[in-house]
């Protein structure tokens, strides 16, 4: 029992700097630094890391270079079902074979 609850505590405090960290990385920021601080100051670094996110995601630069990037991303799969539906349809027609006389 005492084993579970030690987990369980263990558990939880480290949740927010696992997540601060995750969030931080995901964004392009160093994992250890943003899971340290939120070891020492849990709120205050996952707070701080949402409003510089925000900050960041807000620029226009970056509100168009997200734009760019799904527009590309959609491009790309668009591309890749043509080039399935293209091999698909050049599999199921017979060859055309030239006779030499």
């Amino acid at each position: 029992m005492f084993v579970d609850l030690l987990f369980a505590g263990l558990s939880i405090f480290l949740l927010v700097p696992l997540v601060t960290g995750y969030c931080a990385y995901s964004y392009g920021r160093l994992f250890w630094l943003w899971f340290a601080l939120g070891l020492l100051l849990p709120g205050v670094s996952f707070v701080l890391l949402t409003l510089l996110l925000y900050r960041k995601e807000m620029q226009p630069g970056e509100r168009l270079l997200a734009e760019a990037r799904e527009i590309l991303a959609s491009a790309e799969a668009e591309e890749r079902r043509l080039w399935r539906e293209l091999m698909k349809h050049a599999l199921s027609t017979p060859a055309h074979r030239h006779i030499a006389n």
